[in-house]
């Protein structure tokens, strides 16, 4: 069989500019307000009104339809097995690079659709939650590899969709800490049956090897109803890594209970050096080997400038 290359196909995504993706919002209001978008947005990822305008508002008009279609297959599902089940929440997925701002995507996408006339509730839950303990980490000897696939409890998270997916209540996460870099034992976030859930992770989109017997086999990916890929360039993604642990260095890492604390007596040249150098060693070659492939499988492909505005979008065509 002849290889068939990207040129060969007809692209699986629509394209737009940000000027024609803006002009979907067709009136959608906006209920966030300047200071709304402060609060919500992380450190070194500056957003601003007019680009959640233009960006989000779209998304969340686009999102309507999606949960009402998704509604509208297990209404019929339902009459078709003769029962009428409970409605199976919305599943979101946000992911892309370390430093690309998927938790400033992940909490403006909640706070817009928690304001919907219906007021649904909406939940968000990080994968960091699942990441092993530092502790199984140095055991298995992965401390280097944190953030990778294999730094994770993928059986734990697994288990979490489902039970979320199956509308049972009172559902565990546990608890990560950034500022001592770990879990935390015995603290636990409780998800309660939302209607909406936002999942963001680096690696929610990964697949995972098939089984050579064919027994069925599930991953993150197939519990999600919508996925956003946030994307850029990574000399960009590097110099915004950067900028934030300088950041960092001037702010949490001054904190004595902070797993980083070292690091902020550290020389802005030794600080940047260092930065680099866990950039090159960790973050690029898990973006390289693991997330950058997994860009392909989302249904919304969002792609940051330099100036952190998004430039362009793809819809995947259904």
């Amino acid at each position: 069989m002849d290889q068939i290359t990207n040129a060969s196909y007809p692209s699986p995504y629509y394209q737009f500019s940000k000027t024609e993706w803006a002009a979907l919002r067709a009136g959608e209001p906006m209920t966030l307000t300047a200071e709304d978008l402060v609060r919500l947005q992380s450190l070194n990822d500056p957003i601003s009104l007019s680009e959640a305008e233009k960006v989000y508002l779209p998304i969340t008009r686009l999102l309507s339809f999606y949960v009402e279609a998704v509604q509208g297959l297990h209404l019929a599902a339902g009459k078709f097995l003769q029962h009428n089940g409970d409605k199976a929440p919305f599943i979101i997925g946000v992911a892309g690079s370390v430093s690309v701002g998927k938790s400033t995507t992940a909490r403006i996408l909640r706070a817009l659709l928690q304001r919907w006339p219906s007021s649904p509730q909406v939940d968000l839950v990080t994968t960091d939650g699942f990441l092993l303990p530092n502790a199984e980490l140095e055991k298995r000897g992965l401390m280097e590899r944190k953030g990778f696939p294999e730094s994770y409890d993928r059986g734990a998270f697994l288990k979490f969709l489902a039970q979320i997916k199956a509308g049972e209540p009172n559902v565990s996460v546990p608890t990560y800490s950034h500022l001592v870099y770990d879990v935390v034992p015995g603290e636990e976030v409780v998800v309660d049956r939302p209607n909406i859930l936002i999942v963001e992770g680096l690696n929610i989109l990964q697949p995972g090897e098939l089984p050579k017997d064919g027994k069925p086999i599930l991953f993150a990916s197939d519990y999600l109803d919508f996925s956003v890929y946030i994307d850029a360039e990574e000399p960009n993604l590097r110099k915004w890594y950067v900028e934030r642990f300088l950041r960092l260095r001037e702010t949490a890492f001054r904190d004595p209970t902070s797993f980083f604390h070292q690091f902020s007596k550290l020389s802005i040249d030794e600080a940047k050096e260092l930065a680099v150098s866990i950039w090159e060693q960790i973050n690029l070659p898990n973006l390289v080997d693991n997330i950058l492939p997994t860009r392909g499988r989302a249904d919304l492909i969002l792609t940051k400038g330099l100036d952190h505005t998004i430039d362009k979008v793809a819809l995947r065509k259904l």
